[in-house]
Order: C-alpha cells, then structure tokens, then sequence
C-alpha cells in the first residue's frame, strides 16, 4: 500500500473522453496535515508513461535532436515546431527496449547500449505520465537510416547533429523549449563538466 492512500478517498470518477488517450474527472476528498477532510476534484490525462534518449558523442560533443511539428505547441503562441530529443510512449514493451526503437525509427541509429539516467513526472497537475530518460554513445557507424519517423503516425521528422554548446545556447536563446531535451542537455553538460574537473 502506498503510504497516501488513507489520505485519499475517492467519490467518483468519470471518463470526460476516450478518444486517444483517456480523460477523466475524479471527485475525492483529501486528508489534509491539519487532519480536516477536503473535497477536490482533479482532471487527469492518461497517456501511458513513455521514454527519451540523447545520442551523445563524447569524443565529438555533438549531440542528435530531431525537429517535428507540436499542434499543442502551436495552439499556445509558438510556432509548432519543436527541437527534441527523440521519444515515444512505451506501449506495454520496457522502457530499454521502446527507446531503441524509437530512437531508431526517428534518427536512423540503431542503438544496443542505453544508460537510464532518471525518471520523472513532466506535468504531474494534470498529466499521468513518468519519463524514462536515457542517454547513449553514438558515432556514424551506428547509423543505418535516414530517420524520420513513421509517416503513418503523422510523424515528419528532421534529425538534427549539433554541437553540445550550440544546443545549450538553444536553450538560452529560446529555440530550444522542450522540458525533456532542455533536462537532458543540461545533464550530458553536467556530465561533461564533471570529467573535465576530474
């Protein structure tokens, strides 16, 4: 049993959509610290949980990021399209074996060894979904496509080879605006730093 759930008592709950993923509105009344009972209602998006991955060569800092078009994105003031890391949702495989494939359907390497660096919740308020992040070597033997993604899923995907510096100025300058990649980037720099203390 999870520690909270004395804490939790739900009402209700209702499905609001069930189209692509699910959507729904539970009612429940919450334990606060103060020991009073609280009524809440929440809406929460269930997606499944997914994977992400930096390719990252070491010897080169260059890192592998792929540019594809968000309509959530656009539909709140940006232009759509967004800089990545490559990712997908897990669809009932382990997040070792999704992230191989995923990376490779988007970028064309195909990569055996994945390091699991963190896992994390990216929208917690609303949004059920936890990250796996990865990181992998990469270099151009590895490469045996073109990438792109699946263009039966709508996926029209640019791969992108940049310098780890130029993607870290992305994020300051803002052409890099994506939670996951921004996390990953910053921990490949991290990295980076620290073997150069050491």
């Amino acid at each position: 049993m999870r520690a909270t759930e004395p804490r939790i008592n739900i009402i209700e709950t209702r499905v609001l959509s069930d189209d692509w993923y699910t959507l729904k509105k539970t009612t429940f009344d919450y334990l606060r610290r103060d020991n009073t009972w609280q009524r809440q209602s929440r809406e929460t998006y269930d997606r499944g949980n997914g994977a992400t991955i930096l390719l990252f060569n070491r010897e080169r800092r260059t890192v592998v990021l792929t540019r594809q078009f968000r309509f959530p994105a656009f539909v709140n003031n940006h232009h759509g399209m967004l800089i990545e890391t490559a990712a997908g949702l897990l669809d009932d495989a382990s997040p070792e074996a999704r992230i191989r494939a995923e990376v490779e359907e988007e970028t064309g390497y195909r990569i055996q060894h994945v390091e699991k660096v963190f896992e994390a919740f990216m929208s917690p308020g609303s949004v059920t979904e936890k990250l796996y992040f990865f990181i992998a070597d990469y270099d151009d033997s590895l490469k045996t496509g073109k990438g792109g993604g699946l263009e039966d899923e709508g996926e029209d995907i640019e791969v992108l080879e940049l310098p780890l510096e130029e993607a870290l100025e992305m994020i300051r300058t803002g052409e890099i605006v994506d939670g996951k990649t921004i996390m990953l980037l910053q921990h490949a720099a991290l990295r980076v730093a620290t073997v150069s203390v050491a």
